[in-house]
């Protein structure tokens, strides 16, 4: 194994010991906390699961929002996204989860203080952590972890992708197996498992598009738009939550002319860090993620079931 690797994972052991044994302690809200979380670092589909889960909860009239951390914003402290505002405020996913959902979204470093915001101005009501699962001083009352096949053949930071080794999953309540993971790599005795499905949701597409984007894994974006019957005449790829500069803008336009494009293709996410320049790149097909969750009702009742148990124990 690399060194640093194995130095990483010591790390995150020791540090896991401490909170199982109260030593480092989590505080606890006074609504319930559903964690959403992964053992990787970005592309597993969190957002697009927050999202999937939160209109499940609408649907049967459960109030709620959303504590994130606000990974890319350039503010810091506490605040309430305004879903009219920018990702250089929020950060794009807490962006977009508020756009989508119309939901309070709080944004924080301390997912406990921003818990705290959201109950002072909305009450106690259900929370749902965005990428939750190593924030554990924040006590939870149900852990999603969503996992990828390439989870169950990747290596710890630096030397791979994984925050947490596998073993770590024993902290789960439920397991998503996403992008056709198989369970048998993954140690699930005793978890709830569930599958999702995941695609896009194309319209208004202009012919032979250049398709850009800014997000963990593009491949999979493009693998989806190919299967979609959308053939990219060229392709542009920006590192994930990339903020787009006029200079982009300029190279993007260039980009479309030398290969005769008719339009642009990108994701939700980019749109938003296009900010102001989106209608510079017009026109421009914007693609929106869609997941599904299988036998989703009995899930969500699951879910509710447990965590009211637990919530009744406390």
């Amino acid at each position: 194994m690399n060194p640093l690797a194995s130095m990483f994972g010591l790390g995150v052991r020791a540090r896991n010991v401490l909170y199982d044994r109260g030593i480092l302690p989590n505080k606890r809200l006074e609504g319930p906390v559903i964690s959403v979380g992964n053992l990787s670092v970005g592309g597993s589909g969190k957002t697009p699961f927050v999202i999937l889960l939160g209109e499940l909860l609408k649907a049967r009239g459960v109030k709620f929002d959303i504590l994130s951390r606000g990974y890319g914003r350039q503010t810091q402290g506490v605040m309430l996204v305004d879903a009219g505002g920018s990702a250089r405020d929020f950060g794009d996913e807490p962006l977009l989860m508020a756009r989508r959902l119309g939901v309070p979204v709080v944004v924080g470093e301390d997912r406990y203080e921003a818990g705290r915001m959201a109950e002072a101005k909305f009450g106690p009501q259900l929370h749902l952590l965005d990428d939750g699962f190593q924030h554990r001083a924040l006590a939870r009352d149900f852990d999603v972890v969503l996992t990828t096949p390439e989870d169950a053949r990747d290596h710890l930071l630096p030397a791979g992708r994984l925050r947490e080794p596998l073993t770590a999953l024993r902290r789960a309540d439920a397991v998503v197996l996403t992008s056709g993971a198989s369970p048998d790599p993954f140690p699930l005795d005793g978890k709830l498992v569930w599958r999702v499905r995941r695609g896009i949701l194309p319209s208004n597409v202009p012919a032979n598009p250049v398709v850009f984007c800014g997000i963990a894994r593009p491949q999979n974006f493009l693998l989806q738009l190919r299967t979609a019957g959308i053939e990219p005449i060229a392709e542009a790829r920006f590192a994930d939550h990339h903020a787009y500069t006029e200079q982009d803008i300029r190279e993007l336009l260039k980009l479309r002319q030398q290969s005769e494009g008719g339009g642009f293709v990108t994701t939700e996410k980019d749109a938003i860090n296009l900010g102001g320049y989106l209608s510079a790149l017009a026109p421009l097909a914007v693609v929106p993620v869609k997941m599904e969750l299988a036998d989703a009702p009995n899930a969500l009742d699951t879910m509710m079931r447990v965590i009211d148990g637990r919530r009744r124990k406390a």
